[in-house]
Parts: C-alpha cells; sequence; structure tokens
C-alpha cells in the first residue's frame, strides 16, 4: 500500500523525460524477465504486447503536431517504431526474439539519459542500421 502511494506521488512529480525512461525501463526489465529460463510463454507474449503498446504510444506522439522534436529525429524515431511493432508482432507469434527489442528500448533509454535526468547505460552492441541512425540523430 505504501509503495503505490509513492509511486503515485513520485508519477505525479515526475518530468515527461522521466516518465518516458521510467516505462522503458520498466518494460525492457519485462522483456529481459521474459527470456530467462523460467519464463513462460505467456510471459513472453505479454512483455512482447506491453513494449508493442508503448512504441505504437511513441509513435503517436511522434506524428503529433505537439511534438517539437527535430523532424529529422522524429522521422528516425517513426521509422524506429515501426520496425519495434512488426518484430514485437513476430515476437507475440513466437517467430522472433525479444533481443533485438530489448537493445532497442536500452538504446532509447540511454538517448533519454544524455538529457542528464538518468544515469547513462552501456550501449548495446549488435548492430542495426535503424538504431544506428537514429543514435547519430540524437547525439
Amino acid at each position: 500500500m505504501r509503495y503505490e502511494a509513492y509511486k503515485t506521488a513520485n508519477s505525479a512529480t515526475e518530468k515527461p523525460i522521466q516518465t518516458e525512461y521510467r516505462l522503458f525501463a520498466e518494460i525492457t526489465r519485462e522483456l529481459e524477465l521474459a527470456m530467462s529460463l523460467t519464463a513462460t510463454a505467456n510471459d513472453q507474449i505479454n512483455a512482447a504486447f506491453r513494449n508493442s503498446q508503448l512504441w505504437l504510444t511513441l509513435r503517436a506522439d511522434l506524428s503529433s503536431e505537439h511534438n517539437h522534436l527535430a523532424p529529422q529525429l522524429k522521422a528516425g524515431l517513426i521509422s524506429l517504431a515501426i520496425w519495434v511493432e512488426k518484430h514485437s508482432l513476430l515476437a507475440i507469434h513466437r517467430k522472433a526474439d525479444l533481443a533485438p527489442l530489448i537493445e532497442v528500448n536500452k538504446d532509447i533509454m540511454q538517448g533519454l539519459s544524455k538529457s542528464g535526468h538518468r544515469p547513462r547505460l552501456q550501449a548495446p552492441t549488435t548492430p542495426n542500421m535503424e538504431v544506428d541512425q537514429v543514435r547519430q540523430a540524437m547525439a
């Protein structure tokens, strides 16, 4: 009960970038747990589905006229969101691994952390052209 009250109070005082980071961290952790040896198929499906919901929301926000990110960055992130949605769907149907989704999410968390609101994370090492393009735009 106390934890829920703290969580509610904390989310009410967060800046939008902190909320985005927290959501990416929570869902990325779910994806990581879903890859564990004790995870069930349901765990993997639910984690991939939550990830796709996060990216669908992000894509909608990026498409909004109220989003003031640089056009090149928005375009790169929208392209990445489309890829994540497709890969998440494959993962939901158990035709793709969750690891690339984890890496992309960690890259986004690293980009969000550059603003100074969160500690910087180590970047994943798997090359991905779209991820590299977004990294360059965020630099």
